[in-house]
């Protein structure tokens, strides 16, 4: 997903690794962008799953910033443990939850990476709670364009940089996975119930149409109106799911809609829109 847009809807086996096919993913993707936007800045954001040395290296060599999640162990915990203790100071003098974030340059102790990256850290510290840490690891810095303008929304935050990343640019990939819910629940694209994995991949690349195709009916035909941020299942039921009378002619196809129909202007609206021109 990029924003709303769809970019790649593929079905993998159960049991596949979590990253498996990523870097074939991502490199098919990001040829296709390149061939029309040649300049344009690309980013890409995942959860711990992704954050493997092959992945990262190839982002590295095309120019592809990235921000992956990055799994905890104690090795990170150490490094990030003058971030831990400002907020535990930072929760006692408060007697409140804190949120401290931080950033160090770290080099897995097995020497996989080829050289040091960016970590940036998260501390969550609750009263009578032990502390959440999570890790994220970037290639983005305090010269990326992306970062500088984000930063400027933490004036005086002495972890500016951290939080911008975590917050500003890392957090809204959550919206994506709300959208991938819109494919798989409002648009059937979880029901992969056939005995063969190609019918249920030709599903899924069925409900990546409907997803388009509702993604394009709000920008194009619903822009302005109360449906333009709706989900597609609120779409279905409110706008396309309605009771109308279809009279056929020699000349014409007529539909006669209810005149009680409380979306009849929203319909009109998108109709005016998608007609063709006369």
């Amino acid at each position: 997903m990029a924003g709303r847009l769809l970019l790649l809807s593929r079905l993998r086996a159960g049991n596949a690794d979590g990253a498996r096919g990523a870097k074939k993913a991502i490199k098919r993707i990001v040829g296709r962008i390149r061939a029309h936007w040649p300049k344009v800045k690309i980013l890409i954001r995942g959860d711990s799953g992704f954050a493997r040395k092959n992945l990262m290296n190839w982002c590295e060599a095309n120019r592809v910033d990235y921000i992956f999640g990055l799994p905890r162990n104690t090795w990170l915990l150490h490094k990030a443990r003058k971030i831990r203790s400002r907020a535990a100071v930072a929760m006692v003098d408060s007697n409140a939850a804190v949120e401290i974030f931080g950033h160090f340059s770290h080099q897995p102790k097995s020497g996989s990476w080829p050289r040091p990256r960016q970590v940036i850290c998260k501390t969550l510290h609750r009263p009578g709670r032990d502390q959440r840490v999570r890790f994220l690891v970037t290639s983005l810095n305090w010269n990326t364009p992306l970062v500088i303008r984000e930063v400027k929304a933490f004036p005086n935050d002495r972890d500016a940089m951290a939080r911008a990343i975590y917050q500003n640019i890392y957090c809204p990939r959550g919206d994506m996975e709300n959208r991938i819910k819109d494919c798989q629940l409002d648009l059937f694209g979880h029901q992969t119930s056939a005995h063969g994995f190609k019918p249920n991949q030709l599903r899924l690349i069925f409900a990546g149409f409907a997803y388009v195709l509702m993604t394009q009916l709000r920008l194009r035909a619903l822009k302005g109106t109360d449906l333009a941020r709706a989900a597609p299942n609120t779409i279905r039921q409110k706008l396309l799911r309605i009771g109308a009378r279809i009279t056929t002619s020699i000349r014409r196809i007529k539909i006669s809609m209810p005149t009680a129909c409380p979306y009849q202007n929203i319909f009109l609206t998108a109709w005016q829109a998608l007609r063709t021109p006369t």
